[in-house]
This record gives C-alpha cells, structure tokens and sequence, in this order.
C-alpha cells in the first residue's frame, strides 16, 4: 500500500550532544574535515549508508550509540571545541571586515557594500543538497563558501526543486536513465523561514487570469551566508503552480518563464523578508549569476516606483538608472543557443493585464529583452539582453569569455567595436577546502604550516603559497600514488553498482576486482555531455586509442563520467558510444564510465587522477572549472586552449591540444570541415598522451621516481594553486565591481534640496522621503538617478544634431617619423548640448589593408572657446605617433557624464561621415 502523507520522524538528541544539530544545520561541515571526521565517528556505517550527510545521520544512528555518546567525555570535548569553533567563525572578523578598514572610507560609511544578493538558478553546496546540475551550480555554491570564508555579506537566492536534478543509471545497452526521487526538506540541512508569529514565510506573485503562485523559502545556511530557497511546493498552490519548482530546468516554456519569474521577482521579495526578520542589512548590490535571474531588475523598478519615494515620485527612466547602478550581470555562455528566450507574447501576458506589476507597464518591460539588433528576431524576448540592460556592470568568466562575450552581446552598443563593450571579465575559481583532498592539505600543511596553508586556501594569496616549492619528490610521489590508489577502489565500488543496476549478477563481474592499477597514469574526464565538449573525441580512432591503453610499458588508463540533459538524444548517444567502448572486455580494465557524476564521486575524481582531459571546441568553454579543482590536487591538465587554460597555460603546468583552426564552433557540419577538425584535434591529442605525457610519467630515475612529471605537479601546485581559487574571484568581485557598484548606487540613491538637481552632502543610500526645509524647499529622494535619466533622454533626443563636421591635421607628408606628432583640429556641431556633456576623441592604431584600426589609443581632445557663427566647436590636441609601419586615425564623439560607468553605456558614437559604415545614431 502506498501512504497518503509522508513526514519525517527525528531523533530526539541527548541535551549533551544538542550541538550536533548546530553543526549539523551549518554546510560548513562541507568543507571542514574536523567536522567531518567528528559525524563520521558517531557511527561510521550509518555515515557511509547515508552518503554523508550529518542531518540523516542523526535521524537514523540508533538510540543506544546516542546514549553512549552522551557520556563519552573525548567525543563531548571535540564536540564542544568544534561548535566553539563554528561561533567563531560565524562572528570573528575576516579578509572583509579587515579590507574595510584598510581602505579609505568616503564620508558617511563604508566604501563597501553593506551587503549584496547573489542569485542563480542553481547552487552545487554539498551532495547532500542536490540543487545542482553542473558547471553553474557548483561555481555559484563555490562563489558563496568563498564569501563566507571572506566574511563578505553575501545573501544567496535561488529556488528549492523537490526532484533537483535527476539521477543517472545506464541500462544494459548503455543508454541513459533518469530518476528523479523526492527530496524532503525535513531530511535535508534547510530551516523554514517563519514570521514572528511563527507561520510560514510566504511570497506571493500574481499571474494572468486571477491565479496567484505562492511560495515558502527555505533557509540554508553555508557558513557566514544564508542562502534563501524558494519553494512552490505547497498547499495554498494549485496543482499546477505546486510544480513550479518540481525539478531543474525541466518542463517547457512557460514552465521555465515561471521559474525566472519566482527566482527573479519572488527572489527579491524573499530577500526582504529575510532582512525584514532577521534585521541582516539590506543589500547595495544585486549580482545575478546568468540571466535566469533577471526579472529581479524589474521587482526593483516596481518597488522604487510602488514602494518607493514620496512625490515626487520616481517614473520609470529613473529608477531603471538607480537600478542599473547597483546591479552586476554575469554571463556564462559563450553561443547565443544558450541563452533563454521567451516568446514575446508569453512574456507579455504575465507581465500585463491583472498580473502586471504597480508601475512597470508590460511594454517597458519586453522594451528590456528585446533583440533590437541586426539579425534578432522581434518575436522573442532574451533574457540575457535583459540582464546586460539592467546592469551598468557585467563580467565575463574568463579572459577569453569575456572577449567572446564582447562581440557575442555587440550588438547592443551599435557603432562600437567588440573590444569597447563594456563587459568585463572575472576568471572563476574554486573553494580551495571544497576540492582539495585532506591528504593533500596535509602535505602543504607539514612544510609552511597549518594556519599559512588555511589562509593560502582561504585568500588567494600568491605569497602565502611560498615554500611549498620545498616539498621533496618522494612526498609528493607517494601521495600522488595514495590519491590515485584511492580513485581505483572507488571506481571499482562504483563500477560494480553500476553493472548491478544494468542486470548483471554478482557471478558475472569478478573481472571489476581488477579494473584499473593505481601504478598506471590515470586520465580524467568529467562533465556535462553537451555536443561541443566532445566527450567522444577520444574514440575517433579507436584503434589507436587502444594501442594507448594496452601499451605494454606505457600504459594509459581513463575513467569517464557525464550526464547528458534528460531531452538530449543527441547527448545520450555519445554516452552510449563511450560506454559501448568500455564495455569491450579487451580493454574495460583500462577505461570506465562511471554514471552519475556528482559532488560525491568528483571528490575522489579530482585528485585521483595524473591528468586531467578538455577537448571542447574553442571557444566554447566559457571557463572550465573541473580542470582547476583537479590542478589543486597537483593533476596536470591537457587541454584545448580554451577558458581559463588559455590564460593560465605556460607550458610546465601541462599539456595544450592544437586546434585545427580558431574558428571555434562557427565551422560548418554539413561541409565536413568539423569532421576534419575533430579527426585532426583527434590525432594531436594521441599524439601528445604517447609522446609527451605518457612519455614523461614513465621516464623514471635510478631512484624509480619520475622527476620531470614530479616537477611539473610541484609547478602546478605553486603557480596555479593561487590563481584558480574562489578566494582570488570573489575579492576580485568585492574590489573590482561590488564596491564600485554599491558607490554608484549611493550616488544615485543619495537624496539633495531642491527639485531633482545634482546631489549635495552625503544623503541616505535608502528611498528617502520628502520633507520640509528651512525657506519651503524640500529634499527629493534619488535626485542624482532623476538628474541622470533626464540627461540621458535629453542625449539621445539632441544626439541626431551631433556631428563631426571637419578634421583638419598638420601633416606635411605622407610618411611620418616615429615620435613626431600631428596637430589635429576638429569642428563639431553640437546642437543643444554643451562642450561639457560630450567627449571628443581621436582613435588611432595600426591599420589593415581595410583600414581598420587595430590596438587602439584613445586621446581627447580639448575644446577650444564657444561655438562660432554656425553653432560649432572647435576642439584641439595633438597625437603622438608612437608606433611604426601601417598608422591611422578618425575622430568620434561620445556622450560624457561623471555618473557613466563606461563611454559606451548609452550606444551613442558620432563618426566623420567618411568612415560611418553603420547608424551612429542607433539607440541601445
């Protein structure tokens, strides 16, 4: 019989061991190994049975060993120690607090922000909170332990799935399966947020037709940081609405619209709640990780217009600029495909009619996600325009993304080149204590200290990493082979499950009991099975691909794992063709594929392996963070220059593939050209395994060790130890970006005497009100957003009349010395606007046989008096010729306000007509 009604029935704890659940309830005990060690003690069979998770532990340990523990006085002191150890973790001050008093603090507060919201749609904390799916979740739960190491006062949102993602298993054939079992929050380390009467927390949304979504939030806390999930799930929901959160990214369109919505909108909602009731500062900045999360720009319009300032009341120009101001995009995907767009008028009907939101007329909304350049469709509504017209801020993850993410997203600032965009980049990291096997810890740990190695792994201190260039070759052997010894008797577990799960019987697989050998090079490859990670790269010639394995004294050996999207056929068939491949008794003792990759397997994976294997097509790997948790346990990467590896590779930390060409994805598949790019990345890829990996990894010394590979992990460990951590990343988001953003929103927000003029004092950073001063003025709330968006509309009204009408430049040759310089003088028409509110510029560099300017130099120029007779201003300055060979120029007027985060913000460039080959004129 099945039951109408499922609950959880918890243990009831000793008053001595009370501290369990305080331990239990904070995800620190994720990346803390004293924790860790301690729950693995109250009963390591349960431990193991319950996948290591503290909150099912202490709801299935029995009561005997409970009583026992109770009384234990060893286990109650490192109990007490350790929850001693947590407070002060949770209260002491850190890199955050110490920076902000370093720093020199404007008049009024702090430079940096009181706090900030972090949304994505999805957050990779522990196994044993699976709200994950890849890439994505795990950066964004690695971007949230790093703050709370940090101290940095980050509030995460997202939304809580029931099913999260689903579960992989192979059936007999190969093919993928999916399960998706329920999750229950009474099983997991969440807490309801309640009111103060004590009822559930609830966050309304309304949509089209009367209906209402509702939902609960749920609290987990990871370290320092709440991470506030909404969950759609209950019963004030119809069926329907109830699914809204039922699993990730599943369902279809509107499906997913609904999710954005909840996430976005509902996820301010949720976040003001939680101040409201904990009384945690409100945040300065918003920072949503991918665009899923960008309807929360539009839930803080409609709070500036509904909720907002006395009159005069903020219109829409205006609180879209204080908005802007303190909002940070990041995007991380490098191909429009992966983009979510919306139909138009799905868009249009939750955002209009009884289920439009106070203020924020539905036009001004799909206004926002409009694809308006060349090429868009005007049908669909993209979420990601959305997300870069929202915020003044936005990054890349890479070096190389960020660049890609330029000329993908140009055509939002029409007249610009690719280089001007104003999109930045933050390479990704990862949380050191996350990823790095304790044995490897250790072994840093014995030769510069404990706390210098907890800071190194905390801060991203490249100085902190010194010394560990000392550690000798036979320790670092030795602990490479324990690691790898690890992974083998893991894979084996592993191997053996799945192959029960596929039908075969215990009879059957005596075989497993000898797959793989800790003392054979070991290659790893792991991740998400989309078509452009190339997962059957390696089995393009399957011949040689064998010989590489079986070789008789140089052996390779490979363990594979991925998950392919549940709608992904495509996807499933290479997993299929892979599995197909290990299946093959010649050679499954020196290949596998292991199925449902998670956090749980990645922790052996990482540092299990001697290498670690990317083959995507450049440039379609935004980042690529599991090639950066495997360099932390001193596992060399050989990778296609793509991501982080194109910025950090410097030939001794591993391998790079050569790529046929550079044109990355864009090749034609019906030319046959990506058939020829693979098989010739195919062969190079072989070639490096047997001539130059495998080579060095078996070229031992008399003393039987391997002293260039152990060199190379020593290098590894050094240089890219304090690069690829999230430490490194999110100071670089505090100083880079969050501080300026959180200045910026001040400004704007500030309130000033007067009818919206330019603000005087230091103000609130808060929506003021309107209030009497001595002789009858009054203060006006968000004067500088006001003064601002009347600029910008005033700009782009007068911008038509803008012209440059003349260049003139002493130039008496053709060919010019290097260091002389000429004398330019420019004529330009202003119509309305004042020399002050416009930047005119020269913009030089090489030229191309198209005249294109290349490595540009940007020099302004002055004007010199006022207008003359025909409303003209005349500017002057002189450009050094500072390069030789092929040398240009040409002159541009840009738009100029104190208050612009870039020249480029509003799309707006004047060119001499001569070199105009677009609209300069176009609006963003």
């Amino acid at each position: 019989m099945k039951a109408i009604r499922r609950f959880t029935v918890r243990t009831v704890l000793p008053e001595q061991l009370q501290p369990l659940h305080e331990l239990a309830l904070n995800l620190r005990w994720s990346w803390h190994p004293e924790t860790r060690d301690l729950f693995r003690s109250v009963d390591p069979e349960v431990w193991a049975a319950t996948g290591e998770d503290p909150v099912r532990l202490l709801g299935e340990v029995p009561a005997a060993r409970l009583a026992a523990l109770a009384t234990d006085r060893r286990f109650l002191r490192r109990l007490g120690d350790l929850a001693e150890d947590l407070r002060e973790y949770l209260a002491g001050p850190r890199w955050y607090q110490a920076a902000q008093h370093g720093l020199d603090q404007p008049a009024g507060g702090a430079a940096q922000p009181a706090a900030i919201a972090y949304f994505s749609p999805e957050y990779g904390i522990a196994a044993a909170l699976p709200q994950y799916s890849g890439g994505l979740g795990i950066l964004a739960g690695d971007h949230l332990k790093a703050a709370s190491d940090l101290g940095v006062p980050l509030i995460g949102v997202g939304l809580f799935y029931r099913h999260g993602y689903f579960r992989q298993s192979l059936n007999r054939d190969g093919w993928q399966q999916e399960r998706y079992p329920l999750l229950d929050p009474d099983e997991l380390a969440v807490t309801l947020l309640r009111e103060g009467d004590g009822a559930p927390c609830r966050i309304d949304l309304a949509l089209p037709g009367g209906r209402t979504l509702a939902a609960h939030v749920w609290r987990a806390q990871v370290g320092r940081v709440p991470l506030l999930l909404l969950d759609s799930d209950i019963e004030a929901n119809s069926a329907a609405e109830r699914d809204v959160t039922d699993r990730l990214y599943g369902g279809g369109s509107e499906h997913r619209l609904l999710q954005e919505m909840l996430l976005g909108i509902g996820g301010v909602r949720a976040v003001r709640a939680y101040c409201r009731l904990t009384g945690h500062p409100a945040p300065e900045v918003f920072h949503t990780n991918e665009g899923h999360a960008g309807f929360l720009g539009v839930e803080r319009i409609r709070e500036l217009i509904a909720d907002g300032p006395a009159e005069p009341g903020l219109d829409f120009a205006a609180a879209l600029e204080a908005v802007r101001a303190g909002t940070l995009f990041t995007t991380h995907t490098p191909v429009p495909a992966g983009i979510d767009r919306f139909d138009r008028d799905l868009v249009a009907r939750h955002f209009g009619g009884d289920a439009a939101l106070p203020g924020v007329p539905a036009e001004q909304v799909l206004a926002l996600g409009a694809e308006t350049w060349r090429g868009g469709d005007p049908k669909l509504f993209n979420m990601a325009a959305m997300g870069l017209r929202l915020a003044q801020r936005a990054n890349g993850v890479s070096t190389l993304h960020g660049a890609v993410s330029r000329s993908m997203f140009n055509g939002l600032w029409p007249g610009f080149d690719a280089a001007e965009v104003p999109i930045t980049s933050v390479t990704n990291g990862v949380h050191a204590a996350t990823w790095i096997d304790p044995a490897v810890v250790r072994l840093g740990a014995a030769e510069i200290g404990a706390d210098r190695a907890e800071d190194a792994m905390t801060t991203g201190d490249a100085k902190r990493w010194t010394g560990l260039e000392r550690i000798g070759n036979t320790e670092i052997w030795e602990l490479r082979r324990s690691l790898r010894a690890q992974l083998v008797d893991e894979a084996r577990h592993r191997l053996r499950a799945s192959w029960r799960q596929r039908g075969a019987g215990e009879a059957e697989l005596g075989w497993v009991s000898s797959v793989l050998d800790p003392d054979v090079l070991t290659i790893g490859f792991a991740r998400r099975v989309p078509s452009y990670k190339r997962l059957t790269l390696m089995l393009r010639d399957q011949e040689r691909l064998r010989a590489l394995l079986l070789h008789p004294t140089r052996p390779v050996q490979i363990v594979v794992a991925g998950k392919a999207h549940p709608a992904d056929d495509g996807g499933k068939r290479l997993i299929q063709q892979m599995v197909a491949f290990a299946d093959d008794p010649a050679v499954r003792h020196r290949i596998v594929f292991l199925p449902d990759y998670d956090m749980a397997m990645a922790r052996h994976l990482y540092p299990g392996c001697d290498v670690w294997l990317n083959n995507p097509l450049r440039p379609l790997e935004a980042c690529g963070t599991s090639g950066m948790k495997a360099a932390l346990n001193g596992c060399l990467n050989l990778s296609v220059l793509d991501g982080w590896w194109d910025e950090w590779y410097d030939g001794q930390n591993g391998w790079a593939i050569p790529t046929a060409d550079e044109s990355g994805g864009a090749l034609d598949p019906e030319s046959g050209e990506a058939e020829r790019r693979d098989d010739i990345e195919a062969a190079a890829l072989y070639d490096l395994i047997e001539h130059q990996v495998a080579a060095r990894f078996y070229d031992r010394g008399a003393d039987g060790l391997p002293h260039r590979w152990i060199a190379m992990v020593r290098h590894t460990l050094v240089t890219l130890g304090p690069k690829v951590l999230a430490g490194r990343m999110v100071r670089e988001y505090v100083e880079r970006l969050y501080t300026p953003a959180a200045l910026a929103q001040r400004e704007l927000a500030a309130a000033a005497a007067g009818p919206a003029g330019p603000p005087r004092g230091e103000g609130s950073v808060g929506a003021g009100s309107e209030r009497p001063e001595a002789g009858g003025r009054v203060t006006v709330p968000y004067a500088g957003a006001r003064e601002l968006a009347a600029w910008k509309a005033r700009v782009r009204e007068a911008w038509p009349a803008v012209r440059v009408e003349h260049v003139e430049a002493e130039c008496p040759d053709e060919a010019q010395e290097l260091g002389s310089s000429l004398a330019l003088r420019v004529q330009v028409a202003l119509g309305v606007l004042e020399p002050g509110e416009v930047e005119v510029q020269v913009v030089s560099g090489r030229v191309d046989e198209a005249d294109g300017i290349s490595e540009a130099c940007l020099l302004a120029l002055k004007p010199v008096g006022g207008p003359d007779l025909d409303g003209r201003t005349r500017y002057e300055g002189s450009l050094e010729l500072c390069r030789t060979g092929p040398f240009g120029y040409t002159v541009r007027v840009l738009p100029a306000h104190p208050r612009l985060a870039s020249p480029a913000e509003l799309g707006l460039v004047a060119l001499p007509a001569e070199s105009v080959g677009m609209d300069a004129g176009l609006l963003r």
